[in-house]
């Protein structure tokens, strides 16, 4: 389907892992073939909501080995010092767990429009009306920086 690119790249915004954005990319077109066999006119919003919920169902489960994980299979330039490396995994650590803890419609919002989805497409896949996605993006933002100010001020969480 000419939608998998986009349903892995939505996977992948949100786990920062090729193989299991592919993982998740391939789990929802099965279920979408599983509820909808015949196919449905909302597809493209359903695969990449569904891509959204299930890379942040991951996150979630992941929360208790995330300290062990911290680093495995991630890759920095050679350009970057490690000091810079460590900052930068360390930041997507924080920003990865916070997002985890929003309210799936928050969560999935932002993980639908950081990648790369337009106010239409978002508002389409979450069945809002485009008027409503840029309040709404502005509250789940404000959300997230909450959530990152919580971990930065109280790091045991």
């Amino acid at each position: 389907m000419t939608e998998y690119p986009a349903v892995a790249r939505v996977a992948a915004r949100v786990l920062l892992d090729r193989s299991a954005a592919e993982d998740v990319a391939q789990e929802v077109f099965l279920d979408f073939h599983l509820r909808y066999p015949h196919g449905h006119q909302m597809a493209p919003g359903w695969l990449r909501l569904a891509a959204a919920h299930l890379a942040l169902n991951r996150i979630r489960g992941e929360r208790r080995r995330s300290n062990r994980e911290l680093g495995v299979g991630e890759e920095h330039s050679g350009d970057e010092s490690p000091e810079m490396a460590a900052l930068a995994r360390e930041t997507r650590q924080e920003v990865r767990g916070a997002l985890g803890r929003l309210k799936r419609p928050q969560a999935a919002l932002l993980v639908l429009r950081y990648s790369g989805l337009s106010y239409a497409e978002v508002a389409a896949a979450l069945s809002i009306p485009v008027s409503q996605v840029g309040v709404r993006l502005r509250r789940a933002e404000a959300a997230l920086r909450k959530e990152v100010e919580r971990d930065q001020i109280s790091p045991s969480g």
